[in-house]
């Protein structure tokens, strides 16, 4: 399989190098040529199978061209040691839980998949010293650094923004030390994902170091994210509920709808997605108007989701250019909704009260988003939760009246020293402090 980048501009990659180079150099994000279609008994056989099955089968779909079968399985295997279950919450509604992951997080997965994908690559070239870049609005810095702890020949960068974050999710990869650096940017996600994607447009940084990035921009980190939507769909399938399936992402760099998005290409039978944003409502505003406007990101409860230019918009608009009119296809495709810290909070507290369900801030955007887009009684309702309420402990506690346990894996976090490096958000001082590394 040869990649391309959304930009056109930029030679066609292989997966090898796709996966370490992160951006094309056009700095476009790579996309597959093809996206293969699974056939539909195969899709229906799922239901009888495990997780992990699940995923050794996507995987040999979108990746089987470029590493051997054998490989890819263990790859998969040290993935997913883990179960995701889909709960029925009430009615028509059900939830999937992606927090189960070492950092109880949803992107557990694609970064462990990509740290183990990447090693392969550099193994077979015998390279060391590659340097990830990856920025951060709170859960993708933790799962990336835990993901990547102790790889030999990979250090990992996290440039987060400073008081932007969680200080549960701050401890998960500012108290790790060994190969994974925190770089506690003063400024915005934008600006932190601004300084990574420059930094591999830099030529000196390029001849100085390897780089390539684990944030969802890299094919290795947000594809994988495919396999869960698989799941959800066979655990309902089991059930008789994966009719008229129509699914509520929390949505900031748009890389988990993306991952959707390639499901549906690939066969899997979504009726309609839902994008919730929170106050950083660039594509719902798109949705509205057929013009995309990036803007400085703002701070909110739902803070994985601050993201005022999603990196990920490329890959949508890419996907949906084979249409004649591609705005108007993307609006029968995907539904969008926003919600204010105030709105959030609201829906907290009435699903804890009425079902006894605690949501994180994220997963709160997702319900809600179903919840107003009100399916109807033949479609089967879904929304992702995708991170532990436990990560945002003192707002949930606070909004529903709680004392939250905290879980060992959490636990275990929060009683190491943080170690992070203060920066400005300026390109030429992140540089002069990455070139004396």
């Amino acid at each position: 399989m040869k990649y391309y980048s959304t930009n056109k501009n930029a030679p066609l990659a292989s997966l090898k190098r796709a996966v370490i180079k992160g951006l094309a150099g056009d700095k476009g994000l790579y996309m597959p040529e093809n996206i293969d279609l699974m056939k539909d008994f195969v899709i229906g056989e799922m239901k009888d199978m495990t997780f992990r099955e699940i995923a050794c089968v996507v995987a040999q779909t979108l990746f089987g061209d470029d590493v051997n079968g054998d490989t890819l399985d263990r790859i998969v295997a040290d993935t997913l040691p883990f179960d995701t279950p889909v709960v029925h919450l009430h009615d028509n509604i059900y939830c999937l839980e992606l927090f189960h992951g070492p950092t109880l997080a949803f992107k557990d997965v694609g970064a462990r998949f990509m740290a183990r994908l990447l090693a392969y690559f550099i193994d077979r070239e015998g390279v060391r010293d590659v340097n990830v870049l990856v920025a951060t609005s709170g859960d993708t810095g933790s799962a990336v650094a835990n993901g990547f702890l102790g790889v030999e020949g990979i250090n990992v960068y996290v440039l987060y923004p400073k008081g932007r974050v969680s200080a549960i999710q701050e401890c998960q990869f500012a108290t790790l030390g060994r190969n994974i650096t925190a770089l506690e940017i003063d400024g915005t996600f934008d600006d932190c994902q601004a300084l990574v994607k420059a930094a591999f447009m830099d030529e000196e940084m390029n001849e100085h170091s390897r780089l390539t990035s684990a944030n969802s921009i890299n094919i290795a980190r947000f594809l994988p994210q495919t396999f869960y939507y698989f799941y959800a769909y066979a655990q309902l399938d089991k059930t008789g509920m994966a009719d008229k399936l129509v699914v509520s992402v929390p949505s900031g760099n748009f890389g988990n709808l993306t991952a959707g998005l390639f499901a549906h290409w690939m066969g899997l039978p979504i009726r309609r997605f839902i994008a919730a944003n929170n106050r950083n409502d660039v594509f719902l505003d798109y949705l509205k108007t057929g013009v995309y406007t990036p803007r400085a990101s703002v701070s909110t409860l739902a803070n994985a989701m601050d993201v005022g230019n999603p990196s990920n918009f490329a890959r949508i608009m890419d996907l949906f250019s084979i249409y004649p009119k591609p705005y108007e296809a993307i609006r029968k495709r995907i539904s969008g909704y926003r919600y204010t810290d105030e709105d959030i909070a609201g829906t907290m507290r009435r699903v804890y009260k009425e079902y006894g369900y605690v949501l994180d801030p994220h997963g709160a955007c997702g319900y809600q988003a179903l919840a107003d887009y009100r399916p109807a009684d033949s479609e089967t309702g879904l929304f992702l939760e995708t991170a532990h309420p436990a990560k945002f402990k003192s707002d949930v506690d606070r909004i529903l009246g709680t004392d939250l346990e905290i879980p060992a894996r959490l636990r275990a976090f929060m009683d190491g020293e943080k170690q992070s490096i203060p920066l400005g958000r300026d390109f030429e001082g992140f540089k002069k402090y990455f070139l004396r590394q």
